[in-house]
């Protein structure tokens, strides 16, 4: 598959992907170099990566712990505190090894240290692969609130390496599926045709194909509104009330934590809803969706008790205006509405069709 080339970097697919990277450290003569990853890519993905780099470097290894409760302030200045007792430069590199909470905190990290240096992303999780890494959001959770400190920033480039889902947990593996499936929906009915194919989300023998339309659509978008004003809120279907309800289940100490693609998934069914409702989008294709999701991530366990919070937790996406909460809808596959004001009565309404 070939490269993707985005606004000033390239996201690369080839064989040759890891000695164009030696080349490229050797050629910038970077003052330092350090690589960020967390406790599950230190063991599982960083071997995978020394291995493939064909010079000697002196990495500095600086690792964070996992998981989307640690993508916060404390844990960048935890970084920040070791880059600086390194004695890391403005002319220093750092690569983000990891899935979406390394990239995106690394990105942030890097950005803001001594005003800015450059960064690097090694995508090793779906969800990394095919949306964090790509498309320069960079940012922590604040208050366990998704995203809401951050920043702009490209990195230098992205490296895709698929033999890295490997190292994933079932579980990570299907998360990610749901931005997969986003796409689709939202953009590009031939991906959907594909992945609403089969359910068995380890078996598809065309992942990297479809991570490689995923990348390209999402590098569509972003080259035409990189900072959001428009076009780029499509990629937010599903994440008003998917990211709500991730910052409820992350808040509870009551409740399991979801992956983001589960909750995104939740957003998905319930956003597909609000389109049928509020603009005809086809009833039997919304079904088809809230099944084909079902039977991929499974029913996820809350009830009407907890809707107040997820509401409220609504009025901090950062696609609001005013207090309103805004959405991207759907009128058909592929066929978008943004700025969309919804009532609340219809945002209960479409969490208890999931719930049905």
């Amino acid at each position: 598959m070939k490269t993707i080339k985005a606004q000033d970097y390239s996201i690369f697919f080839e064989d040759g992907k890891y000695e164009f990277l030696t080349n490229f450290l050797k050629k910038k003569d970077y003052s330092s170099l350090f690589i960020l990853v967390d406790s599950h890519t230190k063991n599982k993905c960083l071997p995978i990566f020394l291995s493939k780099i064909s010079e000697e470097f002196d990495f500095k290894i600086i690792t964070i712990p996992a998981g989307e409760a640690f993508k916060n302030l404390q844990t960048c200045q935890d970084v920040w505190q070791e880059l600086t007792k390194l004695k890391a430069d403005r002319n220093s590199l750092l690569i983000n090894i990891g899935g979406g909470m390394v990239t995106d905190l690394g990105g942030f990290v890097a950005s803001t240290f001594k005003r800015g240096i450059r960064f690097i992303n090694i995508s090793t999780s779906l969800l990394g692969m095919v949306d964090a890494s790509v498309g320069g959001k960079t940012g922590v959770d604040f208050y366990e609130l998704k995203n809401q400190i951050g920043l702009f920033a490209n990195p230098e480039m992205v490296l895709i390496d698929v033999n890295y889902l490997k190292t994933l947990p079932q579980r990570e593996l299907i998360s990610g599926m749901a931005e997969v499936i986003k796409y689709g929906i939202s953009y590009d009915n031939n991906l959907w045709r594909v992945i609403a194919s089969s359910t068995e989300v380890s078996n598809l023998k065309n992942m990297a194909e479809l991570i490689h339309r995923s990348i390209e659509i999402k590098n569509e978008i972003v080259t035409k509104d990189p900072k959001e004003k428009n076009l780029r809120k499509i990629l937010n279907f599903g994440h008003t009330i998917g990211h709500a309800i991730e910052t409820y289940f992350l808040q509870d100490s009551k409740k399991n934590t979801l992956t983001h693609g589960e909750a995104i998934a939740i957003g998905l069914i319930c956003e597909t809803y609000l389109s049928y409702k509020l603009f005809q989008f086809p009833k039997k294709e919304m079904q088809r969706i809230k099944d084909y999701i079902l039977a991929v991530f499974g029913r996820v366990n809350f009830n009407s008790n907890d809707f107040d919070s997820f509401l409220e937790l609504m009025k901090h996406d950062k696609k609001n205006v005013n207090g309103n909460i805004r959405f991207v809808l759907l009128e058909q596959i592929a066929k978008y509405k943004i700025n969309c004001k919804v009532a609340i009565s219809d945002i209960v309404e479409a969490l208890n069709f999931y719930l049905s």
